[in-house]
């Protein structure tokens, strides 16, 4: 009898205990909610203060003085007056700079007027820099050796600002074509929920300005010129010559013909985000499989010479104390 009461006592303790950690997990559950800190709300308002206070200075500073910035800069004086003066904009092939500076972001007419001063400015001073270093520092070259390192020099300023430009583009271009896929899914989900494709460009420039500002200003370009374009085919052909990227063609392509012939947009954005995760997943892996040819040539070099050391160390340590 008393060990039955013994096992009924534990058996109670048991259930007790278990009650009780029922209860404080109840309690616990009830009340976390309520103890927990909301900090994305508390972050959030924070960044609309912030922002508010930012807007009330920048119009009291706009009010106190004139602004001095604007979104179109005139090109410099003395760059534009040499530009004039040689007729660069003949020479240099103005229309084709055009599209390239466009494509590397670079807008407006001082960016065509810088580019046209600078080609013409960095051969004459990259050979005059050249010939002077030679002179100062009293080489022991010939005259013909002398002008040959300075039409060398001259060469490379005439093809540096291009070099400069072509990085540039595929700088921006590799931005463009990384958040591309992420940026359709977006269109895609704003296009779905009943938004214009005007509004869909401008919600995804606001989002997609995260991740690549270069995208960003391409779809807020867009966005202004389908407001203001006659022609929105116009709009989306701009965009393509904008940034020269093929994913791009094939989303203008796609609008164009939806505007045209009134194609669902939604299943055509679909099908076209889907295209270009797939080309960017192939581009990983192709990037992938180049990987063991170019790793090959580094570990002839740097680990069998070490692999060897340490094969062959011991053993010669071995043999050198040995005795004769």
């Amino acid at each position: 009898m008393l060990n039955s009461f013994s096992q009924f006592s534990d058996m109670q303790t048991v259930v007790s205990i278990l009650i009780a950690i029922a209860a404080v997990a109840t309690v616990l559950t009830i009340f976390m909610p309520f103890l927990e800190s909301d900090t994305l709300g508390r972050r959030m308002k924070a960044v609309a203060s912030e922002r508010e206070r930012i807007r009330a200075r920048e119009r009291e500073r706009m009010a106190s003085k004139k602004p001095q910035i604007t979104l179109r800069q005139a090109p410099k004086a003395y760059m534009k007056q040499v530009v004039e003066s040689f007729n660069l904009t003949k020479w240099l092939g103005a229309e084709d700079a055009r599209d390239k500076l466009a494509m590397a972001g670079y807008r407006g007419a001082q960016a065509e007027v810088a580019f046209l001063f600078f080609r013409l400015v960095a051969p004459i001073g990259l050979f005059l820099v050249t010939v002077f270093y030679i002179w100062m520092n009293d080489f022991d070259w010939s005259f013909l050796t002398v002008v040959a390192a300075g039409i060398t020099a001259a060469l490379v300023g005439i093809k540096a600002p291009e070099i400069v430009l072509k990085n540039t583009t595929s700088k921006r271009q590799l931005s463009l074509r990384r958040a591309f896929p992420d940026a359709l899914d977006l269109l895609l989900i704003c296009v779905e929920s009943g938004m214009s494709i005007e509004h869909a460009f401008r919600k995804v420039s606001q989002e997609i300005g995260v991740q690549s500002v270069p995208l960003a200003e391409e779809f807020t370009l867009t966005t202004a010129e389908l407001s203001y374009l006659p022609d929105r085919r116009m709009a989306y052909e701009n965009l393509v010559n904008r940034t020269g990227v093929d994913s791009m063609k094939q989303i203008a392509t796609v609008l164009i013909q939806a505007e045209r012939y009134g194609t669902p947009l939604g299943a055509a954005l679909r099908v076209v985000a889907q295209e270009s995760r797939d080309m960017r997943m192939a581009e990983a892996e192709k990037k992938a499989a180049a990987l063991p040819p170019k790793l090959t040539v580094p570990m002839i070099i740097f680990f069998l010479p070490v692999l060897f050391a340490v094969i062959i160390t011991p053993a010669a340590i071995q043999i050198m104390a040995m005795p004769s």
